[in-house]
Parts: structure tokens; sequence; C-alpha cells
């Protein structure tokens, strides 16, 4: 009889794992970090950041061409003396125009200086009795400037002649009933180009949230990223990542505007330059928080790229109405609409910056509006998150918002 040995086969243990789960933060910071490398390799994304620092740089030079230096004017003189070329310098200055005066030798190299522009007026014989002036084609200012020049000059020779002698001019003592207002129409244009440079980010970084969203439903990506995680926390990476990738754009940007502008010398105040970019910036960060959630939670009702559009819209539209009242704004900072504007979630981003820049918004009325703002983003994460977990698993045709929140609570 053969003895059959009896092996006691079991099961082995799992193996201890040291691995624990991610915490919701570790969760979160993940995909913040895929979205911003997934879209900083985007040709997209990096041909729109050069346009735009181009486009700043561009406009401080075409800025610096038709704005920089002050008018200047070459006049040149025979036969006049160091009085004559005095009083040309100081009539230029009367018309803020740096005058320079040529000496020549006579009718002759005049009228060649004169045709080869190497000056834009010859003054012959100043102080005689029929002084002539030589220029290329009647009607410039030039003539205005000598004709001025030479009458000064005379009134000055008859009074000295006739023993006068002039006392100076009282220096008038300006008293002023109300105090000056600063001049912030630099600032107010600073605005502007930001709150611009705003619409563009925030459609920009709307549309890359909302692409992302309907990406992963109709992959089926998502009901991998759910099983590891929950549904806010995969909103609130999308909208971290690509904010913080939204702000170091900008923020790069403003870099170059305020150091081009410097440079270019195109501000007379920094201050209220640096003061006003600061501002878009911290409004770049309220409304981009507002809006991506608005794009993340329209997007996740529809399932394919197509349908982005229709679900889209209305916040886009919200966007053109805030830049379009931020343009009149520009122009009537206390306007009512602007006022009443520059409160409303959603468009208070576009239209207060323009108003702070101004100098019509008082610190209050920028708490408030910041304050709305934050409870509308509120309001926001909290109902736009159970639609956005109640939709993200539902692919077809394009869901309804009750639709998905009976999901959600299902």
């Amino acid at each position: 009889m053969t003895a059959t040995a009896h092996r006691d086969v079991r099961t082995p243990a799992p193996a201890h794992s040291d691995v624990k789960p991610h915490s919701p933060a570790q969760l979160v910071r993940l995909v913040a970090g895929r979205e911003i490398s997934t879209r900083i390799r985007d040709k997209g994304f990096l041909v729109s950041s050069a346009v735009l620092i181009l486009l700043i740089i561009g406009l401080m030079v075409f800025q610096v061409i038709i704005g920089g230096g002050e008018s200047t004017s070459r006049i040149g003189l025979v036969g006049g003396d160091q009085a004559v070329e005095q009083v040309l310098q100081q009539q230029g200055r009367a018309l803020d125009t740096e005058v320079t005066v040529v000496q020549l030798a006579d009718e002759d190299a005049a009228r060649t200086a004169v045709a080869e522009e190497d000056v834009e007026a010859a003054l012959l014989d100043p102080t005689g009795s029929r002084p002539e002036l030589l220029v290329q084609t009647a009607g410039g200012s030039a003539e205005d400037l000598v004709q001025s020049a030479l009458a000064a000059l005379s009134v000055a020779d008859q009074l000295s002649e006739a023993g006068v002698q002039l006392e100076p001019a009282p220096e008038v003592d300006v008293v002023a009933l109300e105090g000056a207002e600063d001049d912030r129409s630099q600032a107010t244009i600073v605005a502007l180009l930001g709150v611009g440079l705003l619409y563009f980010l925030f459609i920009l970084f709307g549309q890359f949230v909302a692409q992302g969203v309907v990406e992963e439903k109709s992959s089926r990506v998502v009901e991998l990223l759910l099983a590891t995680m929950r549904p806010w926390q995969l909103l609130a990476g999308k909208i971290i990542g690509l904010g913080a990738l939204g702000l170091m754009q900008i923020a790069v940007i403003a870099v170059v505007g305020v150091a081009g502008a410097l440079a270019f010398d195109v501000v007379d105040l920094p201050g209220q330059l640096i003061g006003t970019v600061l501002t878009v910036l911290a409004w770049f960060v309220i409304g981009y928080a507002f809006y991506a959630a608005v794009f993340a939670v329209a997007a996740s009702l529809v399932s394919r790229q197509e349908d982005l559009g229709s679900v889209l819209t209305p916040t886009t539209i919200l966007l053109v109405v805030g830049f379009v009242i931020a343009l009149q704004a520009a122009q009537d900072p206390g306007s009512t609409l602007a006022t009443v504007t520059s409160y409303v979630p959603g468009l208070s981003p576009m239209v207060m910056p323009v108003r702070q820049a101004a100098g019509e918004a008082a610190w209050w009325e920028v708490g408030l509006a910041v304050l709305l703002m934050v409870l509308a983003i509120a309001v926001i994460v909290r109902i736009g998150g159970r639609i956005y977990a109640g939709a993200l698993l539902r692919t077809g045709g394009r869901l309804k918002l009750r639709e998905a929140l009976a999901a959600e609570r299902a």
C-alpha cells in the first residue's frame, strides 16, 4: 500500500504594503500637476503666450514712435547775431519746440540748405527792414515761429530806442479753491489693457477646463479617475492647476509690460502703473476661480467637443458684456452703469479694475465687490460641484441640470 503524502497547501497571505492611500490634498495636487504638465507642452498655449508678449512690446514701441520726444525745428540764419538766436529759441520753448539755429554764410548757402532739407527754413537779414524766410513749402510751423520771434525782437528794439525800460512781469500766485486731481489717464489705459488681457485669458483657460472635462468623459478616463478620488477633488485639481498656469502666464506678461514701460519711458507715474498691474493680477485670481468653475460645470453636461459651444455660450456672453461695459467705464468711470456692474459677480473682474485705476472706487466698494465674488464662487462650487459629480459618469446627449442633480443624489 503506497502512502500518499498530503501537503498542506494554503493561500499565501498578501505581503504587507507600506503604501498609504493619498490624502485629498495630495490627489488635488496630482490632478493640478497633470493639468500643468499637459497644457504647458501645448503648442497653442505657447504660441498665445508669445503673441501676447510680442503684442505688449509692440504697443510700447508704437507709443514711443508716435509720442516719444519733443517737437524739433532747425532754422538757418544768415546775418543774425546772438540776440536773434536767443529769441528764436525762446519762442520755440513757448511753442513746446526745441529750436536749433544753424549759422549760414550767405543766401546761396541758405537756399542749398533748405533745398537739401538740412534746415526747415532759413532766415535772411533778420534785423533789417525787409527780412526774408526761405522755406521749401509755404504754410509750415516754422513761419509762425519765426514771425512771432521777429515781432518780439522788433518790440524790444523799439522800446529800447525809446528809452523805455520794461519791468519783469509779476509772478502770479495761483490759489486753488479745490485740490488738484491726479491725472489717472495712464493708469486707466493700463487697466483697460489689463481687462482685455483678462477677457482673453478667462476664455482661453475656461476653454482648457471645459475641453479637459469633455475629453475625460468621452474617453472614459474619468471612470478610472473617480475610482481613486472624489469628483470635487478632480474639479479642484483642474481649476487650481490651470489657474496656477494662467497666473504664471499673466505674471510674466505683467513683468515684461512693466519693465518695457519703464525702459521705454512711456509712463509718467510708475507707481500708478505698478499698482494697476497688481490690481489686475488680483482680479485675475478671483475672476478665474469664478469662470473656471462655471466652465467646468457646464462642460460636464455634454460628452462631445461639438456640443461645448451650446453650453458655454451664456458664460461667454457674460464675458463679452463685461468687457463692453469696461470700455464704457474707461470713458465715464463714475456712471451708474459702471458703478452698479462693478458689484455684479462675473462682471466685477472686468469693470472694477477700470474704476480703481480711474480713482472712482473707494476701498469699501472694492471690498464689497470682492466679498460678493467670493460668495458667488462658494455658491457655484457648492451647487456646481453636485452637478459636476452627477454628470461626469453620464454619457450620451446633453444632460439637463435637473437630471445631473438627481443623478448626484442617487
